[in-house]
């Protein structure tokens, strides 16, 4: 690997930690040889959603279309001056990661800019889009070149994706709608947020949980401990927005604090390493 490829990645490492300290925590977690690779591909989906997220004084609209081109040229030429993007075309074109994954989601992020509710095909749409191909992504570089077991967990990975997203959503409710504007959630009534209404998503999300558990479990060793840790996180998480009453979802913003963090940590390295997992 060349110094300016290594510097990239390592700028990709160190973006994801800035804005994500639970997310590089299960990447760490990971086998050496995956922790750029997943470095690289956060740090792409990150820029991304700054873009649609928080350029409020820019032009949205050209500076993800300007995004969307320098990604593609920068697979075609096998390198590129924006470090991020130098990082993605790496692992794009070193795991063959499939482009249509890449289109699809930087469709869901062109549709941050204009949508703010959603029917329940357009929600599927963002959600695959948004969460399910990062996580295929993600898979990828775990099974490179061995498309029989990649292709035995993709079911599980969207699932996996799919209850993360949602779960942010819930999490992400109020700011998500007083500071963008946006209702993800297709056929609920902002205004009338009920603990039934609650429960029905809540409902889905455990599904999606159960479904993506199968594969977390079938995963090769080198991936499956951080896998599991954002997992059960994510889990832990789901499980305190559960015990809340509806009302109170807009009122603050529900995490996980730093010492669960760490026991979840402990005894999901203790039941790999005893084959509970």
């Amino acid at each position: 690997m060349d110094l300016y490829t290594h510097n990239s990645l390592h700028l990709s490492k160190l973006t994801t930690k800035n804005y994500s300290t639970s997310f590089s925590l299960g990447v760490s977690l990971l086998q050496k040889e995956y922790r750029l690779p997943i470095y690289a591909v956060y740090g792409f989906v990150r820029v991304a959603d700054e873009i649609v997220d928080t350029f409020h004084d820019q032009d949205k609209e050209r500076k993800l279309s300007e995004f969307r081109r320098d990604t593609y040229q920068a697979i075609v030429d096998g390198m590129s001056t924006n470090p991020i993007l130098h990082s993605f075309q790496w692992v794009v074109n070193e795991y063959n990661i499939d482009h249509h994954l890449i289109e699809a989601f930087l469709e869901s992020m062109e549709m941050d800019l204009t949508q703010k509710e959603y029917t329940p095909e357009e929600f599927q749409k963002y959600v695959y889009g948004s969460a399910e191909v990062v996580g295929l992504m993600c898979l990828r570089v775990f099974y490179k070149d061995q498309d029989d077991a990649y292709n035995a967990l993709i079911h599980p990975a969207r699932k996996l994706g799919e209850a993360f997203q949602k779960i942010n959503f819930l999490r992400d409710i109020h700011s998500d709608y007083e500071e963008r504007g946006r209702f993800y959630f297709p056929g609920v009534d902002m205004h009338s947020f009920t603990n039934a209404t609650k429960k029905i998503i809540e409902d889905d999300i455990k599904k999606d949980f159960d479904e993506a558990y199968e594969g977390v479990k079938q995963l090769n060793r080198a991936s499956k401990l951080g896998v599991l840790v954002s997992y059960t996180y994510y889990l832990k998480l789901f499980e305190k927005i559960r015990k809340t009453d509806a009302s109170n979802i807009f009122q603050k913003r529900y995490r996980i604090a730093n010492f669960r963090k760490i026991l979840i940590l402990v005894r999901c390295a203790i039941e790999v390493k005893l084959g509970m997992k």
